[in-house]
């Protein structure tokens, strides 16, 4: 029966020419590699959340806690958490605050500095909280074309309060060394406060990751806001802190959540930090050299993205509409990214570093196919 199933096989080919047999050869594998391409998961490299599930102690640990404690109100200072970062940065537990994430703290922050009339500055693009935070506060933002200290300087005046710099920076992944933070704190007016929102800092390989904190010693005026969010992957917690100088922490006290942080965030945040922290240096680091690859590949096929220490890279597609082409290319993929017409740059696509090899490679693949340049 094999045989003749065989026989079958390649009988259907008498009577046809090579080039005629080739051709339907060439049509089936093309229409194997479609169904297999069917078959393929959607990659999300729209998001700078880490992908992955959390590690089994963290879900563990706010098992435990809504066990024993859903019946009772909850700890409203975040002693234990606020304990545990303290040791971690050196820094005295009243210097610490805990909040609802790190956009929760940025816009308490915001609603506590600014009057009316006040402006916010901020380079462009960046994260678009910046400038709802300033407009609900009822202040003015004040975006700056460009990431560095000079646009900043030329935009500040009477009216600036504060200064919200993402750094690194999303979406381009851009970078402000201690060396040029010091600068910018140093030339800023004495009234002029830094909101210095380091939620992508895991990612920096350029420098120490705890190496602007040094500066709240020197800086009265900077504060500096962390988040479990990226690469902790713990984004559903909504658990962040910010860090203060010296005399910081009446400002400090006011940033903080009203009813204080859920219980269920305060136990994962806790346990992530004693049980995972090498865990996520790791994982930085691995996402780190995995940029420099892609860095690398985009060169060598022509393509223009700033040097990044994010886990973004923030793509060149020139024309008006060349990001929205460019992401609907790529969907066709199976890729999904993230363009830049919601912070004004429609010729740009921020698109996260796979945090895989085969994925990274899937999506040069794609960018083969989209054919940009």
């Amino acid at each position: 029966m094999a045989r003749k199933g065989l026989f079958g096989h390649y009988r259907q080919f008498a009577g046809m020419t090579e080039e005629e047999v080739n051709a339907g050869l060439r049509e089936e594998a093309a229409q194997r590699r479609a169904r297999e391409l069917a078959r393929l998961e959607p990659l999300d490299l729209s998001r700078t959340t880490w992908p992955d599930y959390p590690h089994p102690a963290i879900v563990n640990a706010i098992t435990f806690a809504a066990r024993r404690g859903l019946h009772r109100y909850l700890d409203r200072s975040s002693s234990e958490l606020r304990s545990e970062l303290a040791h971690r940065h050196r820094v005295a537990e009243a210097r610490i605050v805990v909040g609802d994430g790190a956009a929760q703290l940025l816009s308490a922050a915001a609603a506590a500095l600014l009057e009316p009339g006040d402006e916010l500055v901020t380079p462009w693009p960046s994260y678009p909280l910046y400038p709802t935070a300033a407009r609900r506060a009822r202040g003015q933002a004040v975006p700056v074309a460009g990431f560095g200290v000079a646009p900043v300087l030329t935009a500040v005046n009477d009216r600036t309060r504060l200064v919200a710099v993402c750094n690194p920076n999303d979406p381009t992944g851009e970078l402000l060394d201690v060396a040029a933070l010091r600068a910018l704190l140093e030339a800023l007016p004495e009234r002029v406060i830094v909101l210095l929102d380091e939620a992508l800092r895991d990612f920096v390989d350029a420098e120490e990751r705890d190496a602007a904190l040094a500066l709240l010693e020197d800086f009265p005026r900077l504060l500096v806001f962390r988040t479990f969010s990226k690469a902790w992957g713990l984004a559903g917690l909504r658990c962040g802190y910010a860090l203060g100088g010296p005399g910081a922490e009446p400002l400090l006290e006011q940033l903080a959540p009203a009813l204080g942080v859920n219980e269920l965030a305060q136990a994962g945040a806790l346990e992530a930090l004693r049980t995972v922290a090498g865990a996520v240096d790791r994982r930085a680091a691995a996402l780190a050299a995995r940029r420099t690859v892609l860095a690398g590949a985009l060169r060598e096929r022509g393509l223009t993205a700033p040097p990044s220490q994010a886990n973004v890279v923030w793509l060149a597609a020139p024309g008006p509409r060349g990001a929205a082409e460019l992401a609907a290319r790529l969907q066709r993929s199976g890729i999904l990214v993230q363009p830049g017409a919601g912070v004004g740059a429609p010729d740009h696509v921020r698109i996260t570093v796979p945090h895989r090899d085969e994925d990274l490679e899937r999506l040069l693949r794609a960018l083969d196919a989209a054919a940009v340049g």
